[in-house]
């Protein structure tokens, strides 16, 4: 079929929750996708950083199709080969005690958040139902009922109500304000430590570093949402890293499924994680053994071709040829390693029009907050592809 025609049976059947560019893509490879007509596109994308590694990573590939003929699926009733292994290493790799395995990134953001008020009750002694999270204004943790109770964003809470209480919040990056907010009721703190859906926001210096000492001196646990900046996104295996704020919990998603599978989790210490006991927390595809095969690959692959380095080359690459010469109607550009904003001035009629300009000239880039073109290759991009596109972007910026 072509993809107007699929496209067009999609609209028929299926739900009207995005708006996806006018394409209909078929395969990919590395850092180059496919439409069913059989043209190529450059992914700029990085599926929001699910593709860290790139479409179809041999590696992981092969990780996936080794598990698969072993054992895909079975209960947490049982113990697996494949998630010991996979607790080992990614405990090992981020530095954490313990790992609490989920599927998709909203589901670690629950669980994080589930693990917090526990914690306060049990460790602090903060009363029955009065624990508080504090989070930041322009926060993007995903879209379950808890998670948008404390979003800002009205498109995300309008007509979901009614919403759960226990959050309250602060503006991103205003350490003031975050003190003053923190009770003796306050749990934890939890925050991006870039803010990649409001636009691509950067902390001020220091930021971070700060929000971890002032949480050391409350007692307040610092959670740390890195399923976006996390596995070598940034230019570091892990954001915080850049900062010197190792949290209390760390949140991963996306790319530690090897741009196959969703896998997430949580990390954390002892002390934190042991205050969940059997049945109270689970989920039946969390940590199965496919999932977890994959995660070790990823984690693996992350490390030994050192994609945290080759994050801060193509960061370096892409600010020197997009802050080379000023850009019409461009206010500014941000980012930190391979995660980069270019915000436009608000009377160019938003970023989605350049997208699409991109798209047909062979790039794939996606709007954020409306005025924001995000700019995520995956992390195995060669120089010459990083260049083309580049090139294709300052070209639709110039005209």
């Amino acid at each position: 079929m072509k993809s107007s025609d699929l496209m067009q049976s999609f609209k028929r059947r299926g739900a009207n929750n995005y708006h996806p560019l006018p394409i209909v893509l078929s395969r990919g490879e590395g850092a180059t996708v496919w439409d069913v007509e059989g043209k190529s596109y450059l992914d700029f994308l990085s599926c929001y950083s699910a593709l860290n590694f790139g479409h179809q990573h041999p590696k992981i590939i092969q990780a996936l199709r080794t598990q698969l003929e072993k054992l895909a699926i079975c209960s947490r009733a049982f113990h697996s080969e494949a998630l010991c292994l996979f607790a080992e290493k990614i405990t090992a790799v981020c530095g954490f005690d313990k790992v609490l395995a989920m599927n998709t990134g909203t589901e670690a953001v629950e669980t994080a958040i589930k693990l917090a008020r526990k914690w306060g009750y049990l460790k602090k002694m903060v009363p029955s139902d009065q624990a508080n999270i504090i989070v930041m204004e322009n926060n993007f943790h995903g879209r379950t009922v808890t998670v948008v109770s404390f979003s800002s964003e009205p498109l995300y809470r309008k007509d979901f109500g009614p919403f759960t209480p226990g959050f309250s919040s602060v503006p991103f990056g205003d350490i003031s304000r975050l003190e003053a907010s923190i009770t003796d009721h306050t749990v934890a703190v939890l925050l991006e430590p870039i803010q990649a859906e409001a636009g691509i926001l950067l902390p001020p210096t220091g930021y971070l570093k700060k929000v971890r000492e002032l949480c050391q001196k409350k007692n307040v646990l610092m959670i740390l949402d890195e399923i976006q900046t996390g596995m070598a996104r940034t230019g570091s295996n892990f954001c915080y890293e850049l900062h010197d704020a190792k949290p209390d919990v760390l949140i991963l998603g996306k790319s530690l499924g090897g741009g196959v599978l969703a896998l997430s989790a949580v990390l954390a210490s002892t002390d934190v994680m042991d205050v969940i006991e059997p049945g109270e927390h689970g989920s039946t595809f969390g940590g199965n053994p496919l999932a977890s095969a994959v995660g070790v690959e990823a984690l693996s692959v992350m490390v030994a071709d050192k994609m945290a380095e080759k994050a801060s080359q193509i960061g370096k690459v892409s600010m020197q040829a997009l802050r080379a010469k000023p850009l019409p109607g461009v206010r500014e550009i941000r980012g930190s390693g391979a995660l980069i904003g270019i915000e436009l001035e608000p009377q160019l009629g938003g970023a989605r029009r350049y997208c699409e300009r991109l798209a047909a000239n062979g790039v794939l880039c996606k709007e954020t907050h409306e005025h924001v073109i995000r700019i995520a290759p995956p992390l195995m991009i060669s120089t010459q592809e990083l260049e083309r596109g580049l090139d294709q972007i300052l070209e639709v910026l110039n005209s």
